[in-house]
């Protein structure tokens, strides 16, 4: 991972050493690198330079407020799934008019919200949502700026609880409905049809990048009918997915130039601008969680020989590799241990919980109780997703730049944990 490396013999972030930021700060905590994050975001927009386009980073990936004014100070918009997030663009300095507000369960009261806010558009995923937005809108005296977001039954090829352009997924509307719901939408009180919009999927890695040429094929299709019914579009969200190395095996991932040429290929010669809405791609590479061992234990003489490493961070901190299998290259952040023989081992958390797990059966260094180790590529879909399970504290976030660094978000205390419960009267 590019600005996490080793430097006098610690694991560092940048031009700071994570040992230092835990003796100040505790584990487990996230640690975010400015650079990385940055040099994503950068290689991406420069990609499709030329192209009018727009880069809407999906906060779904990490919402930190210093990461979205970091995106925000680069130019960045917002893809947005919520009000809540909608509210954090906005806290972050995002103008309205570079946020798309996305997902399939809006709120009249998100609706209207969004549209007070004059955002740049919704991506509207179903007929009963362009109802509910055009009533919304009509009542407000407003007009929404809609994107109907079209499911292409196209197989991203990634793990199932991530694809979400295959039929069988909630997300879209049916791509054959999409010239009639437009044609419906051009008569609606309120509503400003302008654009389509397609999401397959999440950590897409194919070489060729054939899910997303077989999607961008069928939106040139949808364009082309979709004008020849007499509709103006003004652009097309091609959404996100574009996936990042999980390993050290130096297996290439396509890049964004690559992403860029297959975009340009199908889709450039339409005269409409490129939305982009990239989450992992941008900050995945980004983040680490560190973490302490508390104990090592081997399993009983009896049955198969298991070593396990119980650490302070679980999964409450990170759940990916629970909830999806994900695999997580694990780093000691004492670069000694690197040069001991490796054995194999379970690295697990506190939590009460058979799958609370961060690595299983895993060839590491023999770690022993007290040293650090770095969960790597933790940048996205980690602190987000935490939660405060067995009453475990949301950990601590932390930001690099260069050799400074800041804890972007402190540690929860236990009792402001509880201070959230309220007793009813006949129990206080």
């Amino acid at each position: 991972m590019l600005h996490f490396d080793y430097r006098n013999g610690t694991l560092h972030a940048e031009g700071v050493s994570l040992t230092e930021i835990a003796a100040k700060v505790g584990t487990p905590f996230y640690c975010y690198s400015t650079a990385a994050l940055e040099g994503q975001y950068r290689a991406l927009d420069s990609a499709f330079a030329g192209t009018d386009h727009l880069v809407c980073y999906a906060v779904k990936a990490n919402s930190n407020q210093a990461v979205l004014a970091t995106m925000a100070r680069l130019g960045a918009g917002m893809d947005v799934v919520s009000a809540g997030e909608l509210k954090r663009a906005r806290a972050a300095g995002v103008p309205a008019d570079r946020i798309i507000f996305a997902g399939v369960g809006k709120t009249r009261d998100e609706m209207a919200y969004a549209i007070n806010e004059r955002i740049l558009g919704f991506n509207v995923e179903s007929a009963a949502e362009l109802d509910a937005l055009s009533s919304v809108a009509s009542e407000l005296g407003r007009t929404a700026r809609v994107a109907l977001r079209v499911n292409p039954d196209v197989d991203a090829k990634t793990h199932a609880k991530i694809s979400t352009g295959k039929s069988e997924n909630k997300f879209g509307i049916p791509y054959g409905q999409a010239p009639e719901l437009m044609d419906k939408a051009r008569g609606l009180p309120g509503i400003a049809a302008v654009g389509i919009h397609m999401h397959i999927g999440s950590q897409i890695t194919d070489k060729k990048l054939t899910p997303f040429r077989d999607a961008f094929r069928l939106m040139r299709e949808l364009t082309m009918e979709l004008r020849q019914r007499g509709h103006v579009l003004e652009h097309l969200d091609l959404g996100g997915g574009l996936g990042v190395s999980y390993t050290l095996d130096n297996q290439p991932t396509p890049q964004p130039a690559d992403y860029a040429a297959v975009a340009r290929e199908a889709l450039g010669d339409l005269g409409l601008k490129l939305v982009l809405e990239p989450g992992r791609l941008l900050v995945g590479n980004a983040g680490v969680l560190v973490s302490r061992v508390i104990f090592v234990k081997d399993s009983a003489k009896n049955v198969e020989s298991r070593r396990f490493t119980i650490v302070d961070a679980a999964m409450n901190d990170l759940i990916r590799p629970t909830l999806y299998e994900a695999h997580h290259e694990i780093w000691p952040v004492d670069a000694s241990l690197r040069d001991k023989p490796s054995i194999v081992q379970d690295v697990v958390g506190p939590v009460c919980e058979t799958g609370d797990y961060l690595a299983l059966e895993r060839r590491l260094p023999p770690f022993a109780a007290g040293e650090l180790l770095a969960v790597m590529t933790a940048g996205a879909y980690g602190a987000v997703m935490a939660s405060t399970y067995n009453t475990r504290p949301l950990v601590p976030e932390v930001l690099v730049r260069g050799k400074e660094w800041a804890v972007v978000r402190p540690r929860m205390d236990v009792e402001a944990i509880i201070a959230l419960d309220r007793l009813p009267g006949w129990l206080s």
